[in-house]
């Protein structure tokens, strides 16, 4: 069955579900709900409850219209038996006619507190009941429509996701069966089996992912061994203008150890943010191109393909190593000539995106192929990469890095096919950045004192959770739901990038000196303002965490991460690392009332100490993604949870070492699936 074979499904919604990355009835049941709307439970006018609830009870007060300065607020007092609430509608005079013909009502919003009382804020009014899943918004696609599709796609769930776990396998692991968790998990009936949807499948992709990483571990290719001489690490790291680490050495040593082997290196190096694992790829670069062969080196983004380049450039290309850069933005006429030089063996290292494993990208002597931030790749990307050096009798070598400090045990396991480095001692002299977390009550001074900095000569980063204020939905005039006083001070709302950016310019700097970056910015412009960042034409850059990895720029002292509790801790830690670059002081300032679970940023930099609380407290989290085109992973294509890594570790194992029928027959079901599926998706680590 596919999309267009939907009752009620046109050609038109066919291609906006397409423009998301949902091109396939799979697609669509994987793209789960972002989070649930508890329509059954109802809590007291009067109670102190925060963030979203919902309230019922009869209009006491109002409704009453107000306007200023070509804004609305709608407002009015909804009592029940306990007490009251006051309701706060923003930007939707409509409200007024349909709260005039309400006696009782049901309201679902977010609480806020301003001046020491509590409000709801742009509440929707309540019809229905249960457990409502809410999806990533879609332009021209509402809600209640979606969910429509998704309820008759939901009737031939076990076509696109069949059972391939026998029932004593799901009893001894205590999982649901699969077409019960694809429907429990768009539609659940109680929060217990939301619960146990979400592990039947977090459990079933881990141990498909798992299962594939177990058996390419056993696997080895033959490769040219290379001839590595100790005098070229040496001559190596002359070339750089600061004194390698004893943890950079030994890590080059590794790889030069595998690179003379008659086998494919398959290494995973990893290190915290600024340890210098880039300066070790180099060497490694170093060390094929001195013994005849080409090294390819693949970024997720143009921004850290085109910083690499540059580097390399610097170190590689002034002792003669030709280098390119080869992207989505390489032009066709460079392109061409870049292709040229590469298969007759003039170009000795490429540097890019992934327009190094597309068609017509063919090399001469490919000996090594790097993939860094390798969360961010999935594993057929690395694969594809890898085999456009294959020939009938060898493979290229392949160097694999990770800027996302994991503990070893978990790195163990989800990159088991890889043998493991750590380059885990920091460059002589950096000096370590101070995290601080403000409140939003004290975003006033954050302000002074950034204006200070950049008085001063400093440069900053502004990073916000989104890029633009999400518009109403359709149908959104009858509710009330998306509308929003853009000046109203409310301590849970999200701030985002163009919000943030607007605001600088009108209230704190002039135009020239604050710049606006995000993923989907046109390249062009992202690297002109990037530029403009880096020279100091830029005082302050507002970004999306584009800016996560690949810019560097030393002069900035300043990250400020706003709403930073809807960031994961590893994530923060990376952002983080975008400062202290330089020789002065860096700060980084963490906006949020919610400070809990951020004080670990604030007592250490240390990325694998992050690393292990962030795991401890994420809970189900994405660890295993899966990778589509589109946009469809941000709105939680798939989920693992961290807690069941040993189990489902250990259960794989088990599965290997039997030699039952049903457990042979069990695991190769699952290897199948998984390499059928991989065979059209990317799995990548979150």
């Amino acid at each position: 069955m596919e999309l267009g074979d939907i009752k009620g499904i046109g050609p038109s919604r066919i291609e906006k579900l397409r423009a998301v990355g949902i091109s396939s009835l799979r697609d669509l049941l994987c793209a789960f709900p972002v989070r649930y709307e508890d329509h059954d439970t109802v809590m007291p006018c009067a109670s102190r409850a925060e963030g979203m609830i919902q309230i019922r009870g009869r209009i006491d007060k109002g409704p009453v219209l107000q306007r200023f300065h070509g804004l609305t607020k709608v407002s009015c007092t909804v009592r029940d038996e306990s007490g009251s609430m006051a309701v706060q509608w923003f930007n939707s005079p409509w409200m007024m006619n349909t709260l005039r013909g309400e006696a009782a009502i049901r309201l679902y919003g977010r609480v806020i507190i301003k001046d020491g009382r509590r409000y709801l804020q742009n509440p929707k009014i309540v019809t229905d009941a249960g457990w409502i899943p809410v999806y990533r918004n879609m332009t021209g696609f509402p809600q209640k429509s979606y969910r429509k599709l998704v309820e008759t796609a939901l009737e031939n769930s076990l076509d696109v996701w069949p059972e391939i776990l026998p029932a004593s396998y799901r009893e001894r692991h205590g999982l649901m069966e699969a077409g019960a968790a694809i429907r429990a998990v768009h539609f659940p009936g109680s929060l217990e089996e939301l619960n146990a949807a979400k592990r039947r499948i977090s459990y079933e992709q881990m141990l498909m992912y798992l299962a594939y990483v177990a058996k390419r571990a056993g696997e080895t290719k033959p490769a040219a061994p290379l001839n590595v001489r100790e005098d070229s690490m040496e001559a190596y790291w002359r070339l750089l203008s600061f004194r390698p680490t004893g943890a950079q050495r030994k890590v080059l040593k590794e790889i030069a150890s595998d690179l003379r082997k008659n086998q494919a290196m398959k290494r995973l190096v990893q290190g915290d943010v600024g340890c210098g694992k880039t300066a070790v790829a180099f060497g490694a670069i170093w060390l094929c191109r001195e013994a005849g062969f080409q090294s390819a080196m693949m970024a997720p983004t143009e921004i850290l393909a085109e910083q690499h380049y540059a580097e390399a450039e610097r170190i590689l290309g002034s002792a003669g190593v030709r280098c390119r850069l080869l992207t989505g933005s390489t032009r066709a006429k460079e392109r061409k000539m870049i292709l040229e030089e590469l298969s007759d063996g003039s170009c000795e290292v490429l540097f890019g995106t992934q327009a190094l494993i597309s068609e017509g990208v063919q090399y001469s002597r490919l000996g090594l192929v790097i993939t860094d931030e390798q969360h961010r790749f999935g594993v057929n990307q690395r694969t594809n990469l890898q085999r456009k050096g294959e020939t009938e009798t060898r493979f290229p070598h392949v160097l694999v890095m990770s800027a996302t400090p994991i503990p070893r045990s978990m790195a163990l396991i989800l990159y088991g096919d890889l043998d493991l480095s750590l380059v885990d001692e920091m460059p002589a002299g950096r000096i370590p950045v101070q995290t601080r977390i403000v409140k939003e009550e004290r975003r006033e001074d954050l302000y002074r004192y950034l204006e200070k900095e950049i008085r001063d000569g400093r440069q900053a980063y502004i990073v916000c959770p989104k890029v633009d204020d999400d518009p109403p939905e359709d149908g959104a005039e009858e509710t009330g739901e998306g509308a929003r006083h853009p000046e109203e001070e409310d301590t849970n709302a999200v701030r985002s990038a163009m919000g943030v950016w607007h605001e600088l310019l009108e209230r704190r700097f002039p135009e020239n000196a604050v710049g606006l970056t995000w993923g989907a910015q046109k390249s062009e412009e992202k690297t002109e303002t990037l530029e403009a960042f880096k020279q100091g034409r830029i005082r302050v850059l507002v970004a999306t965490t584009v800016v996560e990895v690949g810019v560097n720029n030393p002069n900035a002292t300043i990250m400020i991460v706003e709403n930073a509790e809807r960031f994961g801790l590893s994530q923060l830690h990376q952002l983080r690392g975008r400062v202290g670059r330089g020789t002065e002081k860096s700060w980084c300032f963490l906006v949020s009332d919610k400070e809990e679970k951020l004080r670990i940023l604030r007592e250490t930099n240390d990325g694998f100490l992050v690393s292990q609380k962030d795991l401890e407290i994420r809970g189900p989290g994405e660890i295993v993604g899966t990778r589509q085109s589109g946009h469809v992973e941000e709105g939680g294509a798939a989920m693992g949870d961290i807690r069941m890594l040993d189990e489902v570790s250990e259960s794989v194992k088990e599965l290997r070492r039997s030699r039952e029928p049903e457990d042979q027959t069990t695991l190769r079901r699952i290897e199948e699936k998984a390499e059928q599926l991989f065979s059209i998706q990317e799995i990548g680590i979150n």
